[in-house]
């Protein structure tokens, strides 16, 4: 098997002034992972036991050190095009990009999965006792299995060479050889069941939410209850974590979708396209710089703001709803006696009922009229009685004794 291949291709003279967007999206990969995990290390100690948090710890680490190791081997090749030509250097190179965008993928889809056992099947998440522990036991088998899987073009499954740009190496997907050929198609199998494997879960976490939401609305239960209910089902870090996993996913994979899609095509097709190659890494090396912002601006504090300003305008929409109509029966006695408030709601319904019988004949609705001013006098005459008993008792002074 010819294991190297390190030759330039057309676009091999590459100028010192080049290596500026490398320079950029480095500085903005370290800077962005390093208050990331500043951010999430002060974080309240029940978020730093969660397991969610801890792989969430785990991708900003794993971004850090792939962005730390990656991208000065870049900056080097830019200001000296010798630089991957080494052959040990393009292996170790080729085997940065592979293990670490392999292994961003697997992290959110173990996010994913956390949150799914979480909601979806909670008595299976607290049988297996999914904590920081579970977390961490799991980040370790995800970086041994893939330190293995990434390691077997070194070992002879496949061969690393530089593109035709000059500035990247990554595994010999045109190769004809079986072997080579294999490795190439089960990694971009194992990505592309990795990004299915996401997408399903989180579709089914946010389904198993609304259907909870509807579920909860439609049971015939008191005033402030669903409410109550649908809070502590939907509480701030509950909706924080959902919030963190789906933008976490989204920026993933549509960085590392465009890498995917080109490993297929390279395999398959077998037509060279150097620019779209080049493209489809640079997006891919985007994704390290993006996921630390969204941990910095998904911050609990602006949850908790979000949540406030809702609370208001729901209930400013409440105070701005028209109220109740006053009773029209003697209004100055309604703020003195309950008992005399009920008597006087029971006559303005009693009063009303006429009006909601108008299907009826007309004898019936004389009667029922004639019925309703007898109760409407008597109502009234016992609300005269008590106005004038309450007129008659004594002054609060005289019970002191």
């Amino acid at each position: 098997m010819d294991r190297q291949n390190f030759t330039h291709g057309p676009d091999s003279t590459n100028n010192t002034s080049n290596f500026a967007l490398p320079m950029f999206m480095f500085a903005g990969g370290a800077i962005g992972n390093l208050i990331a995990i500043f951010v999430l290390s002060v974080s309240i100690r029940e978020r730093k036991s969660s397991a969610f948090y801890t792989l969430v710890c785990g991708l900003a680490v794993t971004d850090l050190l792939g962005t730390c190791l990656a991208s000065p081997l870049t900056i080097a090749n830019y200001l000296d095009p010798n630089v991957l030509m080494m052959p040990h250097v393009c292996e170790f190179h080729s085997f940065l990009l592979l293990f670490f965008g392999l292994t961003g993928l697997s992290i959110i889809c173990a996010m994913a999965a956390e949150r799914y056992l979480a909601i979806c099947c909670p008595y299976t998440y607290q049988r297996w006792r999914v904590d920081r522990g579970f977390a961490l036991k799991f980040l370790s088998l995800i970086y041994i299995s893939h330190v293995v899987f990434c390691c077997l073009p070194a070992m002879g499954a496949s061969a690393s060479e530089l593109q035709q740009s000059a500035t990247w190496c990554f595994i010999n997907w045109r190769t004809p050889e079986p072997v080579a050929a294999a490795y190439c198609v089960l990694y971009g199998v194992v990505s592309l069941l990795l990004i299915l494997g996401t997408i399903v879960l989180n579709l089914a976490v946010c389904s198993a939410l609304l259907l909870m939401r509807r579920r909860t609305a439609r049971r015939p239960v008191a005033k402030g209850s669903v409410g109550q209910r649908w809070t502590a089902l939907s509480s701030t870090a509950e909706t924080q974590m959902i919030a963190v996993l789906v933008t976490t996913s989204v920026v993933v994979l549509a960085c590392s979708a465009p890498l995917v899609i080109r490993v297929f095509h390279n395999c398959f097709i077998l037509e060279q396209d150097p620019t779209a190659d080049l493209a489809s890494i640079r997006i891919a090396s985007v994704n390290p710089i993006l996921d630390p912002w969204i941990y910095i601006l998904l911050r609990r504090s602006l949850f908790r703001r979000i949540f406030r300003l809702t609370r208001r305008r729901r209930r400013t929409r409440r105070n701005s709803s028209p109220k109740a109509p006053r009773n029209s029966f003697h209004p100055e006695l309604t703020g003195k006696s309950p008992v005399l408030t009920q008597l006087i709601g029971n006559a303005n319904i009693t009063a009303q009922l006429p009006f909601s019988f108008k299907t009826t004949t007309n004898n019936a609705g004389s009667l029922c009229q004639t019925q309703t001013e007898d109760v409407v006098s008597e109502c009234l005459a016992l609300s005269r009685a008590a106005s004038s008993s309450m007129h008659q008792l004594p002054s609060h002074s005289c019970w002191k004794d």
